[in-house]
């Protein structure tokens, strides 16, 4: 139903409230005040971004980039670099003070001076202070103003569980010099009782995650043990000092662990009875009234209230943006006019159970405010039971007029160090300034009934509307393990095929599985006495049939229609979909790679399947060239007989990937896996089987490398060789190939992703919170064994030392254990001759280089602990060659030219990054940088199909890109047929009569 708040009972009420409150907030200044904000730059700073869009996204940029530069050169020159850009317009004032020659120069140390001056002055218009004292005193000037207060400790991203301690310690910290200092305060009636009641004068506000570094709804257990014995010392110690505890809400994948996880804690005896306690509930979330009454339900249950503080959100661009890359469904509203219907619709519930709920209305809109007023008013809510909330900075005016209307205001005061507090200061920013936001509207001087008018929307619709998928192919959404339902299901699945280990699994020649002789275990690597599957090697002799079916089968494949082919890879990808947690799971077992990079790897799978399907149709259609009196197409036919050789990395997603190219071209196709990996590639056959791949068209022919693999690409039938996995087999096969066999009639094409020696580059202006946590998983995840792996980290001297540390720190925080094991982050390496051989290079590693850090491992598994190295010389032997393990190489550089060319120096060129927010080096980067897939500011691993297709060159291979357009045309033959349609000088003529 349509929420017609326009008809509430609450809504005249609500307009008159709203019209005495904005006429307070719109009183008219000074002169003399008027005159001095016009001369301060950081008014004008904002003034310019709220008028000039393309400004604004620079200058926001810079601020970002500002507290990372070192020297008013630094500042100087990135704010050339960022504002400067040709896609903004700067205003006149702005223009002469960048008109400098170089960034030493006398103006652009005063463009510095002046601008990093004004920047921070916006901060601290914002952030409460920078030290406990700073702190008091301003809660101390907002007592006098008859306001409350809450305080939050702004810092780096948690990411170490040296960090997390820290924060628990800064927060008692923090709690006993605030209580310590509030003996000493007066009481004031309007904000330290309410109907006869004390209330707690000092309060702050904490984030659930940031009391574990590894906080994860996949492994919602252990997140919970570990933040719970934090929060109930917290809770301790408030209590002894009478301190309240509010806790703020965060990321939505976090939601429903956080409320769990309180919830718990809240029925426990010893805090049940709390009632100085709060919860935030964001109202920009679809689901968040549904989370307000069921939280009401349980305060029911519970017999003691307990603060929610209702607030709109601050996450709406990345909750999109994550929703929109991840493909699932965008867990906040489109538009501001739902977010404000529903924030009504959550206020007025509140307030309706007010004697289950106290409610802490935050906003800064007028009519919001107003709205609570109205409600609280009509229903006589005891002044305990609400209160109105602002942040520091915001809405100062409107504050003000609700404490002279009486009510209890309490300003949420962020505090810390300027560097950290930025992120903060950027949220701020962009709400100040953007179009819809209320305090811009206001400042616009737009018209009391616009500005005040009830938000006119269909909630229930809004809450079922999602953003359309943008044009072009739309891969398969990965699992999202904060839905409970999902870990569910992963757990169902892992009984399931703990159920079927130990099975056999028997090659598929000419569509019949048959025995062998030879037969090998495949065993879990995370605990090698579990045996996954016992697999049938073939023997040459095998390995020949099924060449002899391939070759009768093609006739009959090449010229089956594309449609029946893609259609084909379609019910593949459909049956993937179906068999995703089994499939994972299989991923988990078979080749010790953690659960969500399992799932991650089926979603691959189903990507290739669906991408080639679409590719393959659009490549048929094939090329019309034709002029008077002469047709001519380009078509494309299939090139034979292929031979894949799939690696065990990534078993399920390469295997795929490469079979249904050669499938979907018209190609019969042999499938090789690795030893370690052939249970996975059996689960794939069975899924091609059920799909309709006909008998001889597609073989599943496990066996030795070094002999089926060996006679399979020397075979004269065959046509195309597409193989993944180390340099020295992939040169060996190159040079196989381009031999030619008595009998063959043709080249063969070699299609070889042979690794590499990847380098993510830090520089001087990183945003070092994203930076380590970008090359810990880049380095780190799947314990160091994929190709993209970050197996070198080059850093700039002058945050070499802070990068290392923080590194380590991080890095000694991971959970290293069984696959399986939802708390993992590094599991097993692959089998016992990859241990040992990692083994070796570290020992090599130790001779040439500085041990940073050795994790210790479990025994029972082959397992590897991470290992950093620092101070590498750029040509050591872990600096130059593939180990295929977790171990990483910080090698210390000048400046940002020799970091390209120290990570230029290597064999390989298949992934790198760069963290950076100089645009000049980001756009070196990508013109230098020699890398066939280039990552900026992000992890350099978990490329997506259609999205970065995946390849190198160099000696990282060669070939066009897995999962891009090229990709099939490897697998086909391009012909050109030219007819002469003219018959004794006459030819049909199009348009003539």
């Amino acid at each position: 139903m349509v929420l017609q708040i326009q008809t509430s009972t609450y809504e005249a009420k609500t307009q008159e409230i709203a019209k005495q409150l904005l006429a307070a907030t719109q009183e008219n200044r000074s002169f003399l005040a008027s005159l001095r904000d016009q001369m301060r730059w950081d008014d004008k700073l904002l003034a310019w971004a709220m008028s000039n869009p393309g400004l604004r996204v620079q200058l926001f940029r810079f601020i970002d980039t500002l507290p990372a530069l070192r020297s008013k050169s630094e500042i100087a020159a990135h704010l050339q670099e960022y504002l400067g850009d040709e896609s903004v317009e700067l205003p006149a004032a702005l223009k002469g003070m960048l008109n400098f020659a170089n960034a030493d120069s006398m103006p652009g140390q005063v463009a510095a001076t002046t601008v990093s001056t004004a920047v921070e002055t916006l901060a601290h218009k914002y952030i409460s202070g920078e030290n406990i004292q700073q702190v008091i005193k301003t809660v101390e000037r907002l007592r006098k103003e008859k306001m409350a207060f809450t305080i939050d400790l702004l810092g780096e991203a948690v990411i170490t569980e040296v960090e997390a301690q820290s924060y628990l310690e800064r927060y008692r910290e923090l709690i006993t010099q605030l209580t310590t200092a509030a003996k000493n305060w007066g009481n004031i009636g309007a904000i330290d009782e309410a109907d006869g009641e004390p209330l707690a004068k000092v309060q702050v506000s904490v984030k659930l995650t940031a009391f574990y570094s590894q906080f994860d709804p996949l492994d919602a257990q252990g997140s919970e043990e570990r933040v719970s014995d934090r929060i109930r010392i917290l809770l301790r110690h408030a209590q002894d000092l009478g301190a309240a505890i509010h806790f703020d809400m965060e990321q939505y994948a976090y939601k429903d662990l956080t409320f769990n996880i309180l919830q718990k804690i809240l029925l426990e005896d010893e805090f049940r009875q709390r009632t100085d306690i709060g919860i935030t509930i964001q109202a920009y979330l679809r689901d968040s009234e549904q989370d307000a009454r069921k939280i009401i339900d349980w305060l029911k249950q519970r017999g003691y209230p307990l603060t929610i503080r209702l607030v709109k959100g601050a996450y709406w661009d990345q909750e999109t943006i994550k929703a929109a890359q991840k493909h699932w469904v965008q867990p906040v509203f489109n538009d501001k006019a739902a977010t404000d219907a529903n924030f009504e619709a959550i206020t007025q519930l509140l307030l309706e159970n007010h004697q289950y709920v106290y409610a802490a209305i935050g906003s800064h809109n007028v009519r919001s405010q107003a709205r609570a007023i109205a409600i609280a008013e009509s229903l006589n809510v005891p002044r305990r039971r609400f209160e109105m909330q602002v942040l520091y900075g915001m809405g100062d005016k409107l504050a003000k007029a609700l404490v002279d209307r009486g009510y209890r205001v309490r300003v949420y005061c962020p505090y810390g160090d300027l560097l950290p507090g930025m992120a903060y200061l950027i949220r701020r920013l962009l709400e100040n300034t953007a179009n819809s936001s209320f305090l811009r509207q206001n400042l616009e001087n737009k018209p009391v009934e616009e500005l005040l008018a009830a938000p006119d929307i269909d909630l229930f619709r809004a809450k079922a509307q999602s953003r359309k998928e943008g044009a072009g192919f739309v891969g398969a959404a990965d699992t999202d393990y904060a839905e409970e339902e999902e870990r569910n299901e992963a757990a169902r699945a892992f009984a399931a095929v703990r159920g079927e280990l130990g099975r056999s699994y028997l090659p598929l020649i000419d569509g019949e599985y048959v025995n062998t002789v030879e037969v090998i275990d495949s065993v879990n690597p995370s605990n090698f006495s579990e045996v996954v599957g016992k697999v049938g090697l073939i023997s040459v002799e095998q390995a020949e049939q099924a060449m002899r079916a391939a070759k009768a089968a093609f006739p009959g494949w090449r010229n089956t229609p594309v449609k029946e082919r893609a259609g084909v890879l379609r019910r593949a990808a459909d049956l993937m979909v179906q068999r995703r947690a089994e499939l994972s799971a299989w991923i988990v077992l078979e080749v010790g790679k953690p659960v969500k990079e399992a799932d991650a790897e089926v979603s691959e799978a189903i990507d290739f399947c669906r991408y080639y399907a679409d590719e393959m149709e659009r490549l048929d259609q094939g090329v019309i060239y034709d002029v008077a009196g002469e047709t001519n197409r380009y078509i494309y036919q299939p090139r034979g007989i292929a031979v894949v050789i799939s690696p065990w990395n990534f078993p399920l997603a390469i295997a795929c990937g490469m079979t249904v190219a050669a499938l979907v071209a018209g190609n019969c196709t042999l499938l090789k896996p690795a030893e370690t990996s052939s249970v996975i590639t059996a689960k794939l056959t069975e899924i091609l089987v059920e799909a309709g791949i006909p008998q001889g068209v597609f073989q599943y022919v496990p066996g030795k490398g070094s002999q089926v693999g060996a006679y399979l690409v020397s075979h004269p039938d065959t046509h195309v060789i597409a193989f993944t996995g180390s340099q020295e087999v992939g040169c060996r096969i190159y040079a196989e190939a381009a031999t030619l066999k008595p009998g063959q009639r043709h080249m063969k094409r070699v299609i070889a992703e042979m690794g590499g020696k990847n380098a993510i580059i830090v520089d001087e202006s990183a945003d070092l919170d994203q930076a380590v946590v970008g090359v810990l998983q880049s380095a780190f995840g799947y314990s160091g064994q994929k190709c993209s792996a970050c197996s070198r980290a080059v850093v700039v001297e002058s945050i070499y030392d802070a990068f290392i540390r923080r590194l380590v720190e991080a890095t000694k925080s991971l959970n290293i254990g069984e696959a399986e094991l939802p708390s993992t982050q590094v599991g097993p390496v692959i089998d016992a001759n990859a241990r040992d051989r990692i083994r070796e290079y570290i020992e090599k590693g130790k001779a040439e280089s500085q041990v940073a850090l050795e994790l210790s491992a479990p025994d029972h598994g082959y397992f590897v602990g991470p290992v950093i190295f620092s101070e590498v010389p750029p040509n050591g032997i872990i600096a130059q060659q593939e180990i295929f393990g977790p171990v990483l190489a910080v090698i210390k550089v000048k400046d940002f030219a020799e970091a390209l060319a120290v990570a230029n120096d290597t064999n390989y060129a298949l992934t790198g990054g760069i963290y950076s927010r100089t645009p000049s080096h980001i756009q070196k980067a990508q013109t230098d940088f020699e890398v066939g897939n280039l990552y900026i500011n992000r992890t350099i691993t978990g490329a997506l199909v259609a999205r970065q297709p995946f390849g190198g060159f160099k000696l990282s291979g060669v070939g066009s890109k897995a999962g891009g357009p090229d990709y099939l045309l490897q697998f086909l033959e391009p012909r050109t047929i030219t007819e002469n349609i003219q018959r004794q000088g006459f030819a049909p003529i199009e348009g003539a009569e």
